[in-house]
Formats: structure tokens, sequence, C-alpha cells
């Protein structure tokens, strides 16, 4: 049996897979992200590392014994100062994090070669400009680190006492040549940034180590399993989904959204509005519109009004498509695909006094689905050619939410087989760097085919597109008057 653990924003899950393919046990373990400060965005590492063993024992159970590999993947984009023992020095800072503004200015004035090396826009939250801001604002910290790693990097660090990563998170920090598969060092060189403590790269499925007895003894299982180097959690779900190679696209809805494209090579946006990453595969990459702001802006509404989940779905679908001329903007952590603006802000538009708080979660629904239509849109923009969308862990959707999505994307949506697809993928990888399978090719073929689950048309779909064009409408202005 074979373990998936993948380290979320607000949560750990973790997944066993018998060797058939079946899960046999799942656990997940929540904690906090924190704003210290307006626009910042973190994470104490320990918390994760507590969260891993609650998830991990839950999972586990009875099989705890069979486990023979463990897989990893996580959040993109974090940074994790840490020793050389992993123990963090000072609290992550995560994807949602756009504190690091100025320092964008450094990657804008990189040379267009230097820029199509990164193969990706220059944005916040991702590690390239938060580690420039760690130099620039922790200085004493930044020269005192032995290691930068990516979230999940870092947990594997304190499974196993070794530092690694892998192409699918190492391709999206804004530090790696894509054309190279390695550290881009002449873009570090540029930006004056250390290279020493970046991992060395290993592929996904490549066993980076053994796990330690005393980390063992933390999850509840046994010690020395093989650990692989795992993914980036979208990469992880795409491989669970079956997506490596072009036709299917998948959409991931979690704190953030994204709309991932299998790609069989090395394309470049040359609108720079979408990104493109290594896959969790050799020769295999995946374009993405991300969106920053899906379930975290969700649960910020949620908990600001009072409301429970059941709340959310009864009041929001009592209202009329369209809220009733009320649009949310759900930019409350800035937002990338397809504006690429750290300080887009979040908005409700055109309230009234008729207004009622099913209005403004209606809206807030809307906006969401309206922010990934429009990443959507830049995505096929760049020549992807769709042949269906699926919608990855859909069975854990709210039917009316996914109608939802399918009248406003304007598109059938199939829904995968799992609600927890990066940590089923995830526990492929360690699968197949266990010998069970012979490579992540063969495991994708594995995955079930997705089910019909929504298809659009319903009465609702004029009041959709036309408060979506009122939605598209809205950015420029609302951008306009903050910046002023």
């Amino acid at each position: 049996m074979f373990l998936g653990i993948d380290l979320g924003t607000s949560s750990l899950k973790a997944v066993v897979l018998d060797v058939d393919g079946t899960t046999v046990g799942t656990g997940s373990a929540s904690y906090l992200l924190t704003t210290p400060q307006p626009g910042w965005a973190e994470s104490d590492p320990q918390r994760w590392w507590e969260a891993a063993a609650m998830a991990v024992r839950d999972a586990a159970g009875e099989h705890a014994s069979e486990i023979a590999a463990v897989g990893l993947c996580g959040q993109m984009h974090g940074v994790v100062l840490s020793d050389d023992a992993g123990e963090p020095l000072r609290p992550a800072i995560l994807w949602a994090d756009s504190r690091a503004r100025r320092q964008l200015e450094a990657y804008n004035a990189l040379s267009a070669e230097r820029r199509r090396q990164l193969a990706n826009p220059p944005a916040t939250g991702m590690a390239g400009p938060t580690l420039l801001w760690l130099r620039d604002n922790e200085r004493e910290l930044y020269r005192r680190a032995h290691w930068a790693l990516q979230p999940k990097d870092w947990l594997r660090l304190r499974l196993i006492h070794e530092a690694a990563t892998e192409p699918s998170d190492a391709s999206a920090t804004l530090l790696y040549d894509l054309s190279t598969d390695y550290w881009a060092k002449d873009v570090i060189d540029e930006l004056d940034l250390r290279i020493d403590f970046l991992a060395p790269i290993r592929e996904s499925v490549e066993i980076c180590g053994v796990l330690a007895a005393s980390a063992a003894a933390h999850l509840g299982i046994r010690p020395n399993l093989p650990v692989v180097g795992g993914a980036a959690d979208t990469a992880a779900a795409a491989l669970a989904g079956g997506l490596l190679d072009p036709g299917p696209v998948q959409l991931t809805i979690g704190s953030g959204a994204q709309v991932v494209a299998p790609r069989d090579r090395l394309a470049i946006d040359p609108t720079g509005r979408t990104h493109l990453y290594r896959a969790a595969a050799p020769d295999r990459w995946y374009a993405m519109a991300a969106m920053q702001n899906a379930g975290i802006a969700l649960e910020w509404v949620r908990t600001t009004l009072g409301a429970t989940w059941e709340d959310v779905y009864s009041e929001a679908f009592a209202v009329p498509a369209g809220a009733e001329g009320l649009v949310f903007l759900p930019y409350l952590t800035g937002e990338r695909t397809p504006y690429f603006d750290p300080l887009a802000r979040g908005a409700w538009i055109g309230l009234r006094l008729s207004h009622s708080r099913g209005h403004l979660l209606r809206a807030a629904l809307e906006g969401v689905a309206f922010a990934v239509r429009q990443g959507t849109e830049a995505l096929l923009a760049t020549g992807v050619a769709a042949t269906e969308l699926r919608l990855a862990g859909g069975g854990s959707f709210d039917p009316r939410w996914r109608q939802l999505l399918a009248d406003v994307l304007e598109q059938p949506l199939l829904a995968t087989a799992t609600s927890s697809a990066s940590a089923l993928g995830a526990a492929l990888l360690a699968g197949v760097g266990f010998g069970a399978w012979p490579d992540a090719q063969r495991v994708a073929a594995l995955a079930a085919p997705p089910t019909l689950v929504a298809t659009p048309g319903s009465s609702a779909a004029d009041a959709y597109e036309a408060a979506y064009l009122h939605y598209r409408q809205l950015y420029l202005p609302i951008a306009a008057a903050l910046s002023g």
C-alpha cells in the first residue's frame, strides 16, 4: 500500500492506496493561515508537522504496517526558510502573499531572453520575488537559512532528513529554466539571489531517501520506507485525473482555482496571462490559468456573514441568478490570471436595501465562477484545444454549485472520481517509485473515467451572461479608483 500526503493551504490530507488502486483510508487535519499585516499570508510549518501526524494516523489505521512507500504533494510557490535539520526560522510565506510587489521590478528589468527561460509571468507569492523580499527585509534570516524550500519539500526534509525538490514545484518558483530543466543560474545570478539554499532537483517518482525512525514514530508508520520526490498539488491532481496528454482540461477549486491543460511540448504563452509548468512525468508540461481567490474568498464571505456551508447553498440558491444586480469581485488577495495585479481588491458592487444575506452569498459564488470563466478564456486563447472540462474532486461539490459553474462556463462539467485528487496523485507517484507500476503514463491511464455532473443551458444562462459582462467591466474602474 502507498501513502500520499497533500500539504494544502489550510489543511493536510492523507490517502492510503492499495496496489489495485483502491483507496483504503483517508485523513485530514486543518491549520490556520495568518495575515500578520495586510497583504501577507503566512503559516506555521510546525502546525503542518502536527497535522501530518493526525491525518496519516487516521488514514493508515489498521493498514499502517502495510504501507510500502510515501509520496508528497503540496501548495505551490511558498517559501520555508529552515536550518539544515528542517527547523523553520520564521513562518512560511505562502502563495497568497503579496508583500513582494516592489521586488517584481527586478523581474521586469530582466532581458526578454531571461524572462523566456522562466516561461512564466512574474507574480507576488511566487518563490523568487518572495526570496528577494526576504533578502531585502530580513537579511539576517536570509543569510542564516540553510534551505529555502517549497512547503511539501520542507515536509520531506523533516521525514527523511535530506533536502530535495522536483520539476513540477521548482518550475513554479520563477527561478527555474524550463528549457534546460534545472535552476536558472543566469537569472539567479542577475537577481543577486543565493543558489546554494535551493534544493537538489529529483524526478517526481525518484526515491529521495527513506523515512527516519523519529518521523515514522511521529506518523505512526514503519521506518525506512522510501519517500519519492512527489509533485506540486496541481500536477499531482492532474496525474490522478489521467491528465498527462493534451485533450481534457481540468478545473480544481480549492483555496485558489486552477484550470490546467496538459501539453506535450514547451509552449509559452506570448501574452503572459497564463503559466507553464513541468508535469509529474518526463517530457510533459501543463499550461495553467491560476486564480488566487476561490475557496479562500468564499470561506471569508461565509465566516464574515456568519453562515454555515448549508446556509450558503440554501440561501444563495433561493436568490435569482444574477443576484438581482449585485456583483462580487473576489480579489481579496490580489489576482493572477488574467490581470497579474497584486493590488486588485474585492468588493460587492450594486448593493441596495432590498439585498439580503442570500444575495451577498449568491453574488460571491457567481463572482468566483466568473473569475474561473475569465481564466479559462485566457487559457483557451493560447491555443489549447479542450475536448472536455473536468472538475477535480467534483463529488464534494453541491450539485447546485456545479450547475452554476457549468452554466457560467458554458460547457458540460465532468467530475473525477475522488475528492482528494492531489493526495491520490502523491500516492500513485509513491507506487511508481516503489515499482508497483512502470511509469506515470501507465498510472494516468488507470484513472477512472469522469462522470457528467452538469450540463449548461438552464433557464439562468441569460442572467449569468449579463452578470458576467458586467463583472468584466468592473475591474478597471475599481483598480483605477484604488490606485488613485
